[in-house]
């Protein structure tokens, strides 16, 4: 199954969300720029419009595995980054140095890039893009383990998307353990460099953002995609295309719910 960008994203400027500035959200939107001014080449009208979102401070522990300095602990990841970006490349984004929460307005957002980092906080973006108030188009969501991890891009059911058997079913739908809070961690933050690396491989956030820009380089290029996200595997070195596939999509949302059920 294919699935078509609605025309009205073609006719006008991209309004992008990035909820998150760590690994995955510092990454993804070190690319975003190029996919705007890719955009613009082949005749865009207005290319993507970003946002950065996140409460955080950098900390030391951020400089091993995000793109920030010593001399930038202490200050706000989203300001820091969207500075550089608008420096760099001219542009005019915008930064909110504040946490995502259940009164955050995604009014005329398009595109909601989720990289939280817990099932709690994906929980919360799952209810705030989902219902009648809700006019967000796609929500894109990335997420990681130690060697690897997962990208999709759906259609939240809400005002923007009604109710259909080819719309892109959202991350919340085909992995709703991925939503539960009760399986989270302690949610405590590495306590220093060394953990940062034990937890995690060198490269995950890169590699996995990286795919997750191209699927929506494809999808404004050519209006049409056959796959919505991927399972990304930096240690065996392998790419698993989540397709678009309302047959797939049950099957997966079932064991998710099993999983559930057996914990």
């Amino acid at each position: 199954m294919a699935h078509d960008l609605s025309p009205e994203l073609i006719r006008r400027p991209v309004s992008v969300l990035v909820v998150g500035c760590g690994g995955n959200g510092s990454a993804i939107t070190a690319g975003l720029p190029y996919l705007h001014q890719a955009m613009l080449v082949h005749g865009h009208r207005g290319g993507l419009e970003v946002t950065l979102m996140d409460g955080d401070a950098i900390s030391a522990t951020n400089c091993v595995r995000q793109p920030f300095s010593q001399a930038e602990i202490g200050h706000s990841k989203a300001v820091v980054l969207v500075s550089r970006l608008n420096l760099f490349w001219g542009l005019r984004w915008r930064a909110v140095p504040e946490h995502f929460s259940a009164q955050t307005n995604v009014d005329r957002v398009d595109i909601l890039i989720g990289c939280v980092d817990s099932r709690g906080a994906r929980k919360v973006v799952a209810h705030k893009v989902t219902g009648r108030r809700s006019d967000v188009s796609y929500w894109l969501d990335l997420g990681n383990h130690a060697t690897g991890g997962q990208f999709v891009l759906g259609q939240p059911w809400n005002w923007a998307n009604k109710r259909s058997a080819t719309r892109l079913r959202t991350v919340a739908e085909l992995f709703p353990e991925l939503v539960e809070p009760s399986l989270d961690n302690d949610g405590l933050p590495s306590c220093s460099a060394w953990e940062a690396l034990e937890r995690q491989e060198p490269f995950v956030n890169p590699t996995l953002a990286n795919h997750a820009l191209a699927l929506l380089a494809r999808l404004f290029r050519h209006g049409s995609i056959a796959y919505h996200g991927a399972f990304v595997n930096v240690a065996g070195s392998r790419v698993q295309p989540l397709v678009a596939d309302p047959a797939l999509w049950r099957a997966l949302r079932t064991r998710g719910k099993r999983r559930i059920r057996g914990l």
